[in-house]
């Protein structure tokens, strides 16, 4: 018998992203759903399978159900593409994006979306600082996260340590308001939706401890890491010339919009 917890939450819907996953995908959508039946909320897992490259769409597909959705598309086209894919299929009052291949654990989501109902969050995001996370994390990475932070609060001013972890929830009128403005594809996806969130007004945004275990070997970011690094920087220094200088993401700019047919939802074309 399904439990649900008693809640002003009446849904919280989870997107994972998902690129050649083929032998993981199984178990990262277990581990998930594991959690969520534990918290007690009503969820959807929607899994974006982002290229269909391998066999990571069929292996999903043989564990959907009333509360597994997996949903793909022939060619890849980046993290952020394939978050914004899923979300506006999702149905949740909160809904949120976990990377795949689990080196995040799910068993975060239990704090984040606590956050909600306790601080009234508009957003909350997974920060390898906050004073509580458990990192096993590679020097390296760790400074290159910081220096990322310094840069990232010089041209935005958001007070957010930590931007890049692939672990974010966001009420739906967030999402509603925030999503059709976008148009990071890939690397700078997680700034951009916070740098608008916060420029159109969110400003409660709060950060929540992880458990992260960074696996090295299997890291697509690790094997590209300096073209990734150049390109994260390149899409910011966008975003900040569509904020500061264009008033991009400003109201009156929607008559720049248009309906994406393989995104259903609302693009904003300059």
């Amino acid at each position: 018998m399904e439990r649900v917890r008693k809640s002003k939450i009446k849904m919280v819907s989870i997107i994972i992203p998902a690129f050649k996953q083929e032998r993981a995908i199984a178990k990262d959508i277990n581990r998930v759903t594991k959690v969520m039946e534990q918290l007690g909320y009503k969820y959807e897992l929607i899994i974006v399978v982002d290229g269909k490259v391998d066999k990571t769409y069929e292996n999903a597909k043989k564990l959907e159900s009333s509360q597994v959705i997996v949903v793909g598309y022939p060619h890849n086209h980046g993290k952020g593409y394939a978050i914004r894919y899923g979300m506006v299929r999702s149905k949740g009052d909160i809904v949120g994006f976990l990377d795949s291949g689990m080196d995040l654990n799910p068993k975060g989501i239990s704090f984040m979306i606590s956050q909600f109902e306790k601080l009234g969050a508009d957003v909350v995001v997974g920060s390898k600082r906050h004073p509580k996370s458990k990192i096993n994390y590679p020097l390296h990475r760790r400074i290159i996260s910081f220096l990322s932070q310094v840069y990232i609060f010089v041209l935005f001013s958001l007070s957010v340590r930590d931007t890049q972890v692939g672990m974010k929830f966001f009420k739906r009128k967030v999402i509603e308001d925030v999503l059709p403005r976008l148009l990071v594809k890939r690397f700078a996806f997680d700034i951009e939706i916070l740098v608008v969130a916060y420029h159109l007004g969110y400003k409660r945004i709060f950060e929540a401890p992880i458990e992260l275990n960074f696996n090295i070997k299997d890291s697509i970011v690790s094997k590209n890491l300096l073209r990734i690094l150049l390109r994260t920087f390149l899409d910011s220094l966008a975003i900040f010339y569509r904020l500061r200088l264009k008033n991009y993401y400003n109201d009156d700019n929607k008559r720049r919009w248009k309906y994406d047919p393989e995104l259903k939802f609302p693009i904003n074309i300059g």
